[in-house]
């Protein structure tokens, strides 16, 4: 396992491909870990890409540094931790791919370092425009219990309990069933088990719907920068499956008028809202077609700090 260090953590990450290839960030998303990535990034890998995979904050082996640290689980915050991985390993321009939280945070560091973002690929969650959230209409509000339920103080505390209950909930309730089987999920969950795990979810679902949870004031500029930003620019796919039962299609209406570069959706059958997982042939062809384009990163290196951005 790889760490590197930033300001307020250790973060973990897997690498594997080319050292000399195309570096493409993969983000796992909620509740996921990297290994869901595991059968696109041994495609992407054979197509000569270095795949680096992080642990998201609260997501063990990455951990705080300071149990003073606010336990923020906000995509400003792992947007940055992205920006921190990648100065670390001297990337100056990269692609990225993301799931759920994941394509979250795609978007979010396309939004504030468009110049370093080749291209992007979101799975599963639709562009948040300035980086707000609007409570949906009812059908997306019957969805999103989950949310809500995190939102009163015994959710919260049932998620603290048994977060691993409350993962399995999700994986079963978000696509059609058949799609893991139990030594999978055992697998994954037991990287929920760190207490900062439920913090940082708490944190990231609370924060949207909730005025004034805490949140780390070392963000506070980039929160700025990223309210005023309605339009990006890179070029950006977007994947999600047509049985997804988490996110409803109407999130996904009218997203192209958001993006000034090249934009895809692509909507795939039978498949719910782990579609790396689900169909990854399908989703590892489509991410090698439309990034192949847009890599022009062989002769940049230059890092952009995120304070600029």
């Amino acid at each position: 396992m790889k760490t590197i260090r930033t300001s307020t953590l250790d973060i973990c990450y897997e690498e594997d491909g080319p050292t000399s290839g195309p570096p493409i960030l993969l983000l796992h998303g909620w509740p996921d870990a990297p290994r869901g990535w595991n059968s696109v990034a041994q495609v992407l890998q054979g197509q000569g890409w270095r795949t680096i995979i992080p642990y998201l904050r609260g997501f063990s082996p990455t951990r705080f540094l300071s149990d003073q640290t606010p336990r923020d689980g906000s995509y400003v915050a792992l947007a940055q931790d992205a920006i921190d991985l990648a100065d670390a390993l001297e990337l100056g321009r990269f692609c990225v791919v993301g799931h759920d939280w994941g394509a979250r945070t795609a978007y979010t560091l396309a939004a504030l370092i468009p110049n370093r973002i080749s291209a992007a690929v979101g799975l599963s969650t639709a562009y948040q425009p300035r980086g707000q959230f609007s409570v949906p209409d009812l059908e997306q509000s019957r969805r999103y219990w989950y949310q809500w339920f995190q939102c009163t103080n015994g959710g919260a505390d049932a998620v603290r309990k048994n977060p691993i209950a409350f993962a399995r909930i999700q994986w079963d309730t978000w696509s059609p069933p058949g799609w893991f089987d139990e030594a999978e999920f055992a697998e994954t969950s037991r990287y929920f088990n760190d207490p900062d795990w439920a913090a940082i979810t708490l944190n990231s679902y609370r924060s949207r719907w909730i005025p004034d949870e805490k949140s780390d004031p070392r963000y506070a500029p980039l929160y700025r920068t990223l309210s005023v930003i309605e339009k990006v620019s890179p070029p950006t796919l977007m994947i999600r499956g047509k049985s997804d039962y988490c996110v409803d299609s109407k999130q996904f209406e009218n997203c192209e008028t958001f993006f000034t570069g090249e934009f895809r959706r692509l909507e795939l059958d039978g498949v719910g809202h782990f579609p790396h997982r689900e169909a990854p042939s399908l989703v590892a062809e489509a991410i090698v077609e439309f990034l192949s384009p847009h890599l022009n990163i062989a002769s940049d290196s230059a890092i952009i700090s995120a304070n600029h951005a």
